[in-house]
């Protein structure tokens, strides 16, 4: 009888003791279950030797190689270092160690072994650094198997997580197969519990990628049965908020300093009939990047107040709701309309007395971050919701908003260019309205895609555009440096560009800052304190920075077409011409052909398209594209066949094999619980 339960504590595993267990919550890992979805980011493959001369700088690579000389010790300050010089046929190659002076009786000259490890130089010898030894046996045994590589903290490490796992799988009971057997047959699928066990300690890449695709499907047949149920529970809403369009809404149309696109004016005729049907408003407004859908955000929160209503606008980041708090409150004072700003860093006694001028009905225009949602904020007459998705689908987030008045029509901003055919899906609870057509004057980004020769040439070209008092953006797909994934990162990457622009302010930003330093950061990025920011892709969402004109993505090809181009959307937003470098790292007719298709169009909807044609099924050693989505495996663009087949399987699934599944997994309905936020 296996001794653990899926709900059981982590420290019921041989080994995960008090401290252990501190560090794994960091990671998220609480129960047994958390263990076990706490999924590889990659595996380590063990390929071939190759020879010594074919060893390239920064690769991790294995050689087969005979000592040629005795070890040598030195002591460099606190570090003893044992370097010793390998040879093959090819040629020969120094490697070293650091502390390890046992290995000084095992390197003995004339001894072969199989080497494995990391080039880099030094002094301009090429060294593998801190190599693994084995023997051609060992070796061969290592080559059948892939190594997960899982996400870690301090205090956590890979062999820990490793060992954590395996004894988690071996006791805990998996039986729990939900899905109908003609959905398995239908759709090929693995069963769940070999799946776990694959993509944990995967026999071979073909078992990987059916143990990832079963597992995909899950997710996705896990939330589009979600959104169903809130779909259907929303048929039945009436709503007591109907708006009538008024004379101010008129004339701040008027007086814009453009005229709306044809694609504005449809979706916001959508917006009046909608609003004004007695039923409650559930409409996304996707658009590309720079459309416009804030003009009509604006107009429909203006609509509400002007009706005598509160309208509430939540975007991703303080700056971001600053910014937009600044525009809507200087534009609707002359309408006699009050506007506050709510977020998470503003002082106890700021929000107290914006909680007060809330509930009371002072203000009728609220605009901030995930503040919106507290449990403390109390509306008067909520009539509208806006939200920024800002390509995450925070279905969530924006139930709780709107749960804060009597079912106020709700109004979803996305500039994720997904697909029509998958955008129906993904916001299965919502009516889409498509904004794509860019405004008039708009200047197109000019695009062009390099290798790392180009460099220097391109520093030239952002210290010009800064000379001119302009501002640039520069991306690294890493934070720090990282053993396992070879790529540029973004805390040496400032020292290399500090040292190529001396006179230019350079700072970095990433997802691992704390919240108030990201914020500081981009608030002086936006007031053009900082001309050249150094960034991963928390850029992608929340700043608008008219000023910056240049955009330069390092390890181009490591990242999805669409989020290529939602980050290319940062610049481009002023009156003066941008530019976006994509730096690509490695060579390759496939990744030229990708990244041409960004050279060519700035229209986010064709490259999305044009992306999933050019994907296959998900990269099982590659980096997730999506971002910041629900979904922990899938990715709506490498898996969008997945997504389709889990949404076609979950709209077929009758009442009483849905009952049967919420039966044998009772995991399943607390998901669907916990994500509509009430019962079923």
């Amino acid at each position: 009888m296996k001794e653990l339960r899926i709900t059981d504590s982590v420290t019921k595993i041989k080994g995960i003791g008090e401290k252990t267990e501190k560090s794994l919550n960091k990671l998220a890992i609480f129960t047994v279950s958390d263990l076990i979805r706490h999924y590889p980011r990659g595996y380590d493959a063990f390929e071939p030797p190759i020879p010594i001369s074919s060893i390239r700088e920064g690769e991790k690579a294995a050689i087969e190689a005979s000592v040629i000389t005795s070890p040598l010790v030195k002591q460099v300050r606190n570090l003893k270092i044992i370097s010793i010089r390998v040879k093959d046929a090819s040629g020969s190659l120094v490697l070293s160690w650091f502390n390890m002076p046992f290995l000084k009786n095992r390197l003995m000259s004339g001894y072969h072994y199989i080497f494995r490890g990391k080039a880099v130089y030094k002094n301009g010898v090429l060294v593998i650094e801190q190599p693994d030894i084995y023997t051609r046996e060992e070796y061969q045994r290592k080559m059948n198997i892939l190594q997960p590589l899982y996400p870690l903290t301090d205090g956590i490490t890979n062999n820990l997580l490793t060992k954590a796992i395996r004894t988690a799988l071996d006791e805990v009971e998996l039986n729990n197969e939900y899905l109908p057997k003609s959905i398995l047959k239908e759709y090929k699928l693995m069963s769940s519990k070999n799946a776990l066990l694959e993509l944990h300690f995967p026999k071979d890449k073909e078992l990987l990628s059916e143990a990832r695709r079963r597992l995909i499907f899950d997710e996705f047949f896990q939330f589009t049965l979600a959104l169903s149920y809130l779909k259907e529970s929303k048929k039945e809403w009436t709503n007591n908020f109907v708006l009538e369009e008024r004379q101010e809404c008129l004339d701040y149309e008027k007086n814009l300093p453009y005229q709306l696109t044809g694609a504005q004016k449809r979706a916001w005729d959508e917006i009046k009939k909608d609003i004004k049907s007695g039923h409650t408003m559930n409409r996304l407004i996707q658009g590309d990047v720079g459309s416009g859908k804030t003009v009509l955000a604006a107009l429909s929160l203006l609509l509400a107040a002007v009706n005598g209503y509160q309208g509430s606008l939540m975007v991703p980041t303080e700056v971001l709701a600053r910014q937009h708090f600044e525009t809507i409150n200087n534009e609707f004072l002359k309408y006699g309309i009050r506007t506050a700003l709510l977020t998470g860093s503003m002082t106890a006694a700021s929000k107290r007395d914006v909680y007060e001028k809330i509930k009371n009905g002072e203000v009728q225009i609220i605009i901030g971050t995930h503040a919106l949602i507290q449990e403390k904020v109390e509306y008067q007459k909520l009539a509208l919701v806006v939200t920024d998705e800002q390509h995450r689908f925070g279905v969530r987030q924006r139930e709780m908003l709107s749960g804060k008045g009597e079912h106020p029509h709700v109004l979803v901003m996305s500039a994720t260019p997904i697909p029509r055919t998958l955008a129906i899906i993904l916001y299965g609870d919502l009516d889409i309205s498509l904004v794509d057509e860019l405004p008039v004057g708009r200047l197109p980004i000019k695009n062009c895609v390099v290798n790392t020769g180009y460099r220097s040439t391109a520093y030239r070209f952002i210290g010009k555009q800064i000379e001119e008092g302009r501002q640039a953006y520069i991306i690294c797909p890493m934070v720090e440096e990282s053993e396992v994934i070879e790529a540029e990162n973004v805390i040496e990457y400032t020292e290399k560009i500090k040292e190529a622009l001396p006179h230019a302010a350079v700072e970095y930003l990433h997802g691992k800052m704390k919240a108030q330093e990201k914020n500081d950061i981009m608030e002086h990025f936006s007031r053009g304190d900082i001309q050249i920011l150094v960034s991963t892709t928390v850029v992608e969402v929340g700043v608008n920075v008219p000023n910056a004109t240049v955009m330069m993505i390092e390890n181009a090809e490591r990242f999805g077409l669409a989020q290529l181009h939602q980050l290319r959307g940062r610049v481009g937003r002023g009156k003066h011409q941008s530019y976006c470098i994509l730096v690509c790292g490695r060579e390759g007719k496939d990744i030229k052909k990708r990244l041409e298709i960004m050279n060519q169009s700035n229209d986010g909807f064709y490259i999305a398209g044009e992306d999933l044609k050019l994907r296959g099924p998900g990269d099982m050693f590659g980096i997730r594209q999506s971002g910041d989505m629900e979904f922990k495996l899938g990715d709506i663009y490498q898996d969008a066949k997945v997504l389709m087949e889990a949404n076609e399987a979950a709209a077929r699934l009758s009442k009483e094999e849905l009952e049967e599944a919420f039966l044998k997994s009772p995991e399943l309905k607390m998901k669907i619980i916990e994500f509509k936020g009430g019962t079923l």
